[in-house]
């Protein structure tokens, strides 16, 4: 058996071989027909003119999707064939007027006088007609992929042009919310500059528009925003006085300011003028007035001219006005005036809260007037030996003619030193 499959060996690969050769031959030769499909062909709609004409619009219903498109032809001629040269058109000119269905039809580029036909899956389109519109819309701005460098802020920032005029579907005009300008990102600016923008369209969800339906008149100009770059300076806030006299028997004892100090922008001219933002005393009044109370001052009227306040400061800022019966002065003193007395060595000391606390004095108007006790705060710890948290009594030093109404409480936190 193994002598007839080995013998004349070569003959028989030689033959194999030149089976093999005559076979492709002749398929070459025949060159028979064959198909091949392709996928995510995109769609393009031709003849619109047939609708627009008429002063209509077309749109799609539903979401677009690309089609699969079928091409048959010579095994040779399909070789050519690439899905970039497969062209799906929906031709309007066809369209049924009963339906509004749309056939699809598609051809192959690149092969014309070569015999090759094309089957489109689906075979058409549903669109809507509807009457046309045109609004005037005012363009905003968007700049929020703007940044600038530390110490300076936006300032003014104006669109060109201002306003817009959009053409479309009536139902899809009516739609439009508002229309945006959206700035190029733009990074760490420190001077004033125009950027690019992109048109976009927010409808009355805030959601994106698709505009491919829709016209403008911006040309190739397109959109650009100038952004004024300002500097940036912290100021304090002064407080002049307050208008108006307290009830009869109270007396008015000062006032402060939250925040003390604001971030205020403008260019560096008018910058260099500015010292501190000035509240006047017709702000706050105080007309019989029994009690402390705090009032709420907008301090944009009182900022000089080409002055504004940064993006991230608010125009509100809180006053306190303290008001007081005669013979009585109310001191805030930080707990970190407070003297500390016979700590343990091996113990830290730390405060449970950093707020100030609220000292109440009675006394002479003349001794009230000149009281000052920045240094006359302590703590006695002697008897604190163990790490833990303790409400102990602050003991202040009151001079002749004046009395503390009840001393004060602090929470401390006593722990034991790293190696102790």
């Amino acid at each position: 058996m193994k002598f007839k499959i080995t013998r004349n060996l070569g003959l028989k690969i030689a033959a194999l071989i030149f089976s093999v050769f005559f076979w492709i031959i002749v398929i070459n030769i025949n060159d028979p027909v064959d198909n091949v499909t392709y996928a995510n062909i995109p769609v393009e709609f031709i003849n619109g003119e047939v609708v627009t004409n008429k002063g209509k619009t077309y749109d799609l219903v539903g979401e677009q999707q690309p089609v699969r498109v079928t091409v048959s032809g010579k095994r040779s001629v399909l070789s050519k064939v690439r899905s970039s040269n497969i062209v799906a058109t929906a031709d309007l000119s066809q369209m049924e007027v009963n339906t509004y269905l749309v056939p699809i039809s598609a051809e192959v580029r690149g092969l014309e006088g070569e015999n090759v036909t094309t089957q489109v899956s689906p075979g058409n389109l549903e669109v809507k007609i509807e009457a046309t519109d045109k609004h005037t819309f005012p363009i905003s701005v968007n700049t929020s992929n703007i940044t600038t460098r530390n110490g300076y802020a936006i300032g003014e920032v104006s669109v060109n042009p201002e306003m817009i005029s959009i053409s479309g579907a009536e139902s899809t005009i009516r739609n439009i919310h508002r229309v945006v300008a959206k700035v190029d990102a733009a990074n760490g600016l420190s001077e004033s500059t125009t950027l690019s923008a992109e048109l976009v369209l927010h409808d009355g969800n805030d959601n994106v528009m698709d505009q491919s339906q829709l016209t403008n008149n911006l040309g190739e100009r397109g959109l650009s925003v100038n952004v004024q770059i300002l500097r940036e300076k912290t100021v304090p806030l002064r407080i002049n006085g307050v208008s108006g006299n307290p009830a009869e028997g109270y007396i008015y004892n000062g006032c402060t300011t939250e925040p003390s100090r604001i971030v205020i922008c403008g260019t560096k001219e008018a910058l260099d003028e500015v010292s501190a933002i000035e509240i006047p005393d017709s702000a706050v009044s105080i007309e019989g007035k029994q009690a402390r109370e705090e009032v709420t001052v907008d301090v944009l009227p009182y900022l000089p001219e080409g002055i504004s306040l940064s993006a991230n400061a608010s125009n509100n800022v809180v006053v306190t006005v303290i008001i007081e019966q005669e013979g009585r002065k109310t001191i805030e003193l930080p707990v970190g005036a407070i003297q500390i007395n016979n700590l343990k060595e091996d113990l830290k000391l730390s405060f449970e809260s950093d707020l100030d606390i609220e000292l109440q004095f009675t006394g002479t108007e003349e001794a009230l007037e000149v009281l000052d006790v920045r240094y006359a705060a302590s703590i006695d710890l002697k008897n604190y030996k163990t790490a833990g948290t303790y409400e102990v009594t602050v003991n202040i030093e009151t001079p002749s003619g004046v009395e503390l109404m009840k001393n004060p409480t602090v929470k401390i936190i006593l722990t034991e030193k790293d190696g102790g």
